[in-house]
């Protein structure tokens, strides 16, 4: 099941970029400059919490879905990064430390706060897997309030479909998230 889904998430993926090829930097407002800037740190601490999950828990299950949220991840950075550049506009940054995180993107939906990851981190075994599933899923929450803002006031067709796209994908990797709570 999570090949499938990995399978379809990638083809989804490949046509966006194919079909945002050639747009270019034209036909984007600043509700796309927004998501792509908040997207970005988004994404990025969805990437730095799936790699904690390796060393820290035996779930087989829990482990090919971090490395899918981290394949389906890091190319919508490139891609909202080349957007943001196409548009003359900035990143917005960056993560950078967990203090500087935490002002830099208070009340963004579904981001951790420093003390949350401290607490991820310091986790292990199914106690890990039980908090990082939960954060997840908050996370991944958080992911689609802000393309389902894209969606009603973007105006970039690329922008739009990647929006769709991770509305799509992370709903089905919450599903999936919420099963494996309800299993442990």
């Amino acid at each position: 099941m999570m090949r499938k889904t990995l399978g379809f998430v990638l083809s989804t993926v490949a046509a966006g970029a194919v079909l945002t090829a050639c747009t270019g930097g034209a036909g984007h407002n600043d509700a796309d400059v927004e998501f792509a800037q908040r997207m970005i740190p988004h994404h990025e601490q969805a990437i730095e919490m799936a790699e904690l999950v390796g060393a820290r828990t035996g779930n087989a299950r829990i482990r090919d879905l971090a490395a899918d949220i981290e394949r389906a991840q890091g190319p919508e950075i490139e891609r909202l990064t080349t957007w943001l550049s196409e548009w003359g506009a900035s990143t917005g940054g960056g993560q950078g430390g967990h203090g500087e995180h935490d002002a830099d993107h208070a009340g963004m939906p579904g981001m951790m706060s420093s003390g949350d990851l401290s607490g991820l981190s310091a986790a292990s075994g199914p106690e890990f897997d039980r908090m990082w599933l939960r954060m997840m899923v908050r996370h991944h929450e958080g992911a689609i309030e802000m393309a389902r803002e894209q969606l009603d006031h973007g105006e970039h067709e690329g922008a739009r479909q990647l929006a769709q796209a991770v509305i799509d994908a992370q709903q089905r990797e919450i599903d999936t998230m919420n099963a494996l709570l309800t299993e442990g």
